[in-house]
This record gives structure tokens, C-alpha cells and sequence, in this order.
């Protein structure tokens, strides 16, 4: 069989190495949400443009180098001609028309565009190049809209980095070390890591484990199951699903986690609990047994 090696960063980026699961992919990992749980990849815009550090989820100017610091605290509102920031507008009760939607905290009603969609574009083409950055023309800690006079802005030209390292062929799939250092992109991840089970009652954190499982039709044809967090898992407990909430002490606790995760956690195999402890004395036991 002949052997595939791809040259191009497109085949690098969709190449799935054997016995990784998609979840592996950019594509398709928890992390291309907001942030994930492998890692938080908005991590790698803060230093997109050299000399200013930016707000990981926003256009505000967070530190700067020497020679940029009339910079801090600004907003960048414009980058070679593409807006940061758009108007906000909707229905402030059902079946009414859309309005502005201003608040004390945002008077100007606009919101920031996430910084993959807003720079994929200039990326592609302007990456190391400089190009015309906008900013507010003073400090801004609250959400700032365009100006309608173009000229009330701070023009800088700014070097926009590469987003993949470089290679003998050309760029590599591998994120450049100037955007992100090592340990980065999952700083901002819960500490300790056991949070993220227990986070949180919108069940965004739910997508990377177990949720409704030992799940049975019921005698009216409907499903029954249990919470993979529930205490009791023993056949005689009520197969009942008890609801996300942090204060049940039915649920596994953020303490019961800390202390011991290894007998709060079960592995799920076939959609039933596999008591690894079981399985691992089993296996001893049989071991013993063929030894003598």
C-alpha cells in the first residue's frame, strides 16, 4: 500500500492520525465552541498584531510594547477595512419591532465580532504585512461603535502576524509560537479540572461526557434513565433523572469531585456503568488463578 504524506496545509489540517477520534479534529472538537474543554482557542488572537496585546473576546487593547502604549486601553474598531464592531437590534418583547438594544453597560448598543470570523479574511491575504488599524481615539472601557465622522479614529499601521508556523515548504499546521506559548490556550480552562463536570446547569459542559445513561424503555413506551452525576446508582434506587442543580445532594458535589473523582466518575460502557474497580480485581483474580 502506498504510503500518503501530505504536503499541503489543508491535507495537514483534515489529517486524522490512526486511532485518534474526531474529536481530535478542529472541526469537530468541543473546543471550536466557546470556550472548549480541550482548550480555549480565542487564546490565540490576543497577539495577532505586533507590538498590542488584545482581549482574547474582544477589541480592547489589554498591554502593549514599547513604542505602542498611546495604544492601552483603546478599542480596535477597523482592520484594513473591516469593522470589529456592528450594531445590536431586536425585539425588547415578542412581536415588537427591533430597536437598538442599549444598556448602561453598552450605550452605544454594538457588539464585537469574533475574531475568527472578523479576520479570516485579511488573514489570508495580508499575513505578515502591515495594515491600517482604527482605533477609538481615547480610552474606551465600554463597548465603542464606529464613529460616522472616519476621521475621529487613531490610525496605526500594524504588523499582522502569521497564524502558522513556517516551514521549508511553506506554512506548517501548527499555530505559530509568537501567538501562543506553551500552556496558553489552556490557561483560561477550569482549575482544577474537575470543575468542568459540574459545570453547569445549561449543560454546555455536558457535550464532552455522559449525561442521561442506563437508560430503559418504560412501561408507557418512554424512555427511563438516570443522571450520570446521581449518588445513588445501585438497581433498587428509583430510576428516576434527577435535574442539573448545584445544591441537590442527590448529585455529585464539586467537593465529592475534588476528593475522590475515581469512585464519583463511572465509565460508561454500552450505555451501563462499568465499575473499573470490579473489572480490575477481576482481571487480578484471574491472574492469580492461571499462576498457580
Amino acid at each position: 500500500m502506498k504510503k500518503l504524506d501530505p504536503k499541503n496545509l489543508s491535507a495537514q489540517l483534515h489529517y486524522r492520525a490512526s486511532g485518534n477520534p474526531p474529536g481530535t479534529m478542529p472541526a469537530s472538537a468541543i473546543s471550536n465552541c466557546f470556550p472548549g474543554l480541550e482548550f480555549d482557542f480565542r487564546n490565540v488572537w490576543r497577539r495577532i498584531f505586533v507590538g498590542i496585546e488584545l482581549h482574547e473576546a474582544d477589541n480592547y487593547v489589554t498591554k502593549t510594547d514599547r513604542g505602542f502604549e498611546h495604544l492601552l486601553h483603546h478599542r480596535l474598531l477597523r482592520v484594513d477595512g473591516h469593522p470589529l464592531v456592528v450594531p445590536v437590534s431586536g425585539p425588547q418583547r415578542p412581536g415588537a419591532d427591533p430597536i437598538p438594544l442599549v444598556t448602561s453597560a453598552n450605550p452605544e448598543g454594538v457588539t464585537f465580532m469574533e475574531w475568527s470570523n472578523a479576520l479570516a479574511e485579511v488573514l489570508h491575504a495580508k499575513a505578515g504585512k502591515k495594515v491600517r488599524c482604527e482605533f477609538t481615539q481615547a480610552e474606551s472601557s465600554l463597548p465603542a461603535a464606529l464613529p460616522k465622522d472616519k476621521k475621529k479614529v487613531l490610525v496605526v499601521e500594524l504588523e499582522l502576524r502569521r497564524f502558522f508556523a513556517q516551514g521549508e515548504q511553506g506554512d506548517l499546521a501548527v499555530i505559530a509560537e509568537e501567538l501562543a506559548e506553551p500552556g496558553e490556550l489552556t490557561q483560561g480552562l477550569c482549575s482544577p479540572w474537575q470543575n468542568d463536570y459540574r459545570e453547569c446547569a445549561c449543560y454546555y459542559w455536558a457535550a464532552s461526557r455522559p449525561d442521561y445513561v442506563s437508560v430503559e424503555q418504560g412501561p408507557q413506551g418512554t424512555s427511563v434513565g438516570i443522571n450520570w452525576l446521581q449518588k445513588d446508582r445501585s438497581p433498587e434506587a428509583p430510576q428516576e433523572y434527577v435535574l442539573d442543580n448545584r445544591t441537590d445532594t442527590r448529585l455529585v458535589s464539586y467537593d465529592d469531585l475534588f476528593r475522590h473523582w475515581e469512585e464519583s466518575l463511572h465509565f460508561q460502557v454500552e450505555g451501563r456503568d462499568h465499575d473499573a474497580v470490579a473489572v480490575s480485581a477481576g482481571d487480578g483474580g484471574d491472574r492469580d488463578e492461571r499462576s498457580e
